[in-house]
């Protein structure tokens, strides 16, 4: 497999030393998008897409009384994660699990916010995902899309011809399946350099 695959679905030695490489070159990405939501003492968390599980533990670290879940469809990433956050597994205060975002393995209303960051771009229907985001949510709930690209920089292409399956969503774009799935108060941000970071809420 490509090594540039990997981020689509990190597997074997290529996908443990590409998972280590986004925890730390999405961290200025990950630091921003976060700064965007305000989360309440003791809430509870869904990161989709945890990848390496970085941001797992930047959650746990911003609510230090807060239960934090990450999924991902690879088993290499779920392990990363579980390694990185093994104490705080320990402590009861994140699990991890393998799944996909298609069909969240969740009850109804689980989650007070639910992130996304840097994966977006490998969901096959946003619009099936988005309602799966939207149900595990509860009500007021918040949802935060963090992406490196937003699909207006002349360079996006080059990673969309490199890495089968992927596809830069416009800000438009989201919004549109944001609203269709139902979320409210979509505000979203664009940074110089071409990031993008939207936040939306459920009613």
């Amino acid at each position: 497999m490509p090594f540039f695959q990997n981020t689509c679905k990190p597997k074997g030695a290529g996908g443990k030393l590409m998972v280590r490489m986004m925890n730390a070159g999405h961290a200025s990405l990950a630091k921003w998008g976060l700064s965007h939501v305000n989360l309440r003492s003791g809430g509870s968390y869904l990161d989709i897409g945890c990848g390496g599980g970085a941001n797992l533990k930047r959650l746990l670290q911003k609510d230090s009384a807060g239960h934090v879940t990450g999924i991902d469809y690879s088993e290499v990433s779920v392990r990363t994660s579980r390694q990185l956050n093994r104490r705080a597994i320990r402590d009861g205060r994140c699990e991890v699990f393998q799944g996909n975002v298609m069909a969240l393995p969740f009850p109804d209303v689980s989650f007070d916010a639910v992130t996304a960051f840097e994966t977006i771009y490998f969901w096959p229907d946003l619009r099936t995902a988005f309602r799966q985001v939207y149900r595990v949510l509860s009500g007021g709930g918040t949802f935060l899309i963090c992406n490196e690209s937003d699909g207006e920089s002349a360079g996006d292409e080059k990673w969309t011809d490199i890495i089968q399956g992927m596809r830069i969503y416009t800000l438009p774009q989201i919004k549109e399946a944001l609203e269709d799935a139902g979320f409210t108060e979509i505000r979203a941000d664009q940074s110089g350099n071409g990031w993008l970071c939207m936040v939306c809420r459920k009613k």
